[in-house]
């Protein structure tokens, strides 16, 4: 079955993968391209609508991004977002010009009737400009203005030709989801066809087409992502599926134990590889968080070229990758987040066949519900979520099996005051330690002088991990913790506590 998709058209916006969020809670399927993709792959695309992202560049450079002129010509409809906007209507002979007033933030918006403004009251949106539209192009109209900007939205219903000034994908956005609805059923007139039940069915389809009668091998962390390519793999061709588990060192205190524990009941061969010396030993001296994630996305990939061996002929390796981790590891490869270690992180030689990567159109949310959809246990698919590096991107600096002995203790204590306190089911979505390579003066209890390791506590409240909001964690749990934490773990002599919200920062620390 062909589903309806929408595209993306990516200009560097970093909300980009929020706009595509926003789409699918729709049931609508969209991927996000480059803005420079070539009308021809977009013409296999065959979008319902395209969305022109916002960006950090502004239409009255030099150089400024843009997209194949084709564009304006498939005969779908578009919708532009801040610089996607500017772009739009300079490109159809507007113009764009420095604003003389800074708007950023939350602002007063008055919108007129328009099918992109159905059942959307004046309210409040989030604006992040400098540049202004001083003249749209013929056939266009003003929907919408601030008091500062005069043209905050326009239309050109004939061509289905639309633009926003502002961000309706950002939370705090009033209507903005509302915005993006009526854009993708209103104007682009989707049927909603993107649905849990159906990517089932068809990715497992895909899966037995591609593999046929060869043997798998899947890389299972017990993570939620690869635990539900596990399944849906194991649904497709069955015994001839074998999973393993590289307990790396890097992973939490006592994992490696409870990933072979829940997998137990499962009709899944299982193979545990302890691999902790050779990770160790590979990561001494590293101190660079990028090389860090490429050695061991290579690491990883040579364990399971060794185990392939021993089972015999293995042609195809299947990873639990999603969206977010292809996107930050780089559509734009000179727009690099940074190196997920199963995408941007894999050596250049793979000895196997062909990766299969079912999970790699979906985000984090999605997984969970195809999980759930797949019988997995909710202890399963809600679980945290965990880097695929592991504590090795949560020890800052070298990694050393010291360091990471301490961080295990540290963060088993963070995360049993988190869950004694029920916050994790309070919208604290996922919570961790970091062990930084900084020391610092301390005092005993005797008086004596100490020089001890700082911890920073991590704790954020997000919807898709794309964009994420510190948690306000009450203050008595966290001087619980600090306590615990400085008086059982006696290599800690600071906590701290992590309030960056992302972006600007990322979750993890490296």
């Amino acid at each position: 079955m062909k589903h309806q998709s929408l595209v993306i058209l990516d200009f560097g916006c970093k909300y980009t993968q929020l706009i595509a969020r926003r789409v699918r809670d729709f049931n609508v399927f969209c991927e996000v391209l480059p803005h420079g993709t070539s009308i021809e792959i977009l013409k296999e695309k065959d979008p319902i609508g395209i969305i022109f992202s916002g960006g950090s560049a502004s239409v009255t450079d030099k150089d400024f991004p843009k997209c194949d002129a084709g564009v304006f010509e498939l005969n779908v409809p578009i919708l532009g977002i801040c610089y996607g906007s500017q772009y739009l209507a300079q490109a159809l002979n507007g113009t764009v010009k420095k604003a003389n007033y800074d708007e950023n933030g939350l602002a007063a918006i008055k919108y007129k009737k328009s099918p992109l403004t159905e059942n959307i009251k004046d309210s409040n949106t989030y604006m992040e400009h400098d540049d202004e539209i001083t003249a749209l192009p013929n056939g266009f109209e003003i929907i919408a203005s601030t008091e500062k900007c005069s043209v905050a939205a326009f239309q050109n219903t004939q061509k289905s030709f639309y633009g926003v000034q502002f961000h309706p994908e950002i939370g705090n956005a009033e209507f903005g989801s509302e915005l993006i609805k009526n854009f993708v059923y209103n104007i682009c007139k989707a049927k909603g066809d993107w649905t849990t039940a159906d990517f089932a069915e068809e990715s497992i389809k895909i899966i037995q087409k591609t593999v046929g009668s060869g043997k798998i091998l899947c890389a299972l962390s017990g993570g939620v992502d690869s635990s539900v390519c596990a399944s849906l793999v194991s649904k497709a061709v069955g015994s001839q599926l074998t999973c393993i588990f590289v307990d790396t060192g890097l992973m939490r205190k006592n994992e490696g134990d409870e990933v072979v524990e829940a997998f137990k009941n499962f009709d899944i061969k299982l193979i545990r590889v302890d691999a902790e010396n050779r990770f160790l030993t590979k990561l001494k001296g590293v101190t660079d968080p990028e090389q860090k994630r490429k050695i061991i996305g290579e690491e990883f990939i040579r364990v399971f070229e060794e185990e392939a061996k021993k089972i015999g002929k293995v042609d195809f390796l299947v990873q639990g990758t999603i969206y977010p981790d292809v996107i930050e590891s780089g559509l734009d490869k000179n727009k690099l987040v940074k190196s997920h270690h199963n995408v941007g992180g894999l050596p250049d030689h793979i000895d196997f066949k062909e990766l299969v990567e079912p999970l790699r159109l979906l985000f984090k949310d999605e997984v969970r519900k195809l999980g759930k959809y797949l019988g997995l246990t909710e202890q399963l698919y809600e679980r945290q979520p965990f880097p695929g590096p592991g504590l090795g991107i949560r020890v800052i600096g070298e990694v050393t099996k010291i360091k990471l002995d301490i961080l295990r203790d540290a963060d088993a204590i963070f995360r049993e005051e988190i869950q004694k306190n029920n916050l994790h089911k309070q919208g604290v979505n996922q919570y961790f330690c970091v062990i930084t390579d900084m020391k610092s003066v301390g005092v005993a209890e005797d008086a004596a002088r100490t020089y001890k390791y700082t911890l920073s506590l991590r704790a954020v409240s997000t919807t898709d991990f794309m964009t994420a909001e510190c948690c306000k964690i009450p203050y008595e749990i966290l001087e619980k913790a600090s306590v615990r934490i400085t008086t059982e773990v006696p290599q800690i002599g600071r906590v701290v506590y992590d309030i960056t919200s992302k972006p600007p920062a990322t979750i993890e620390w490296e």
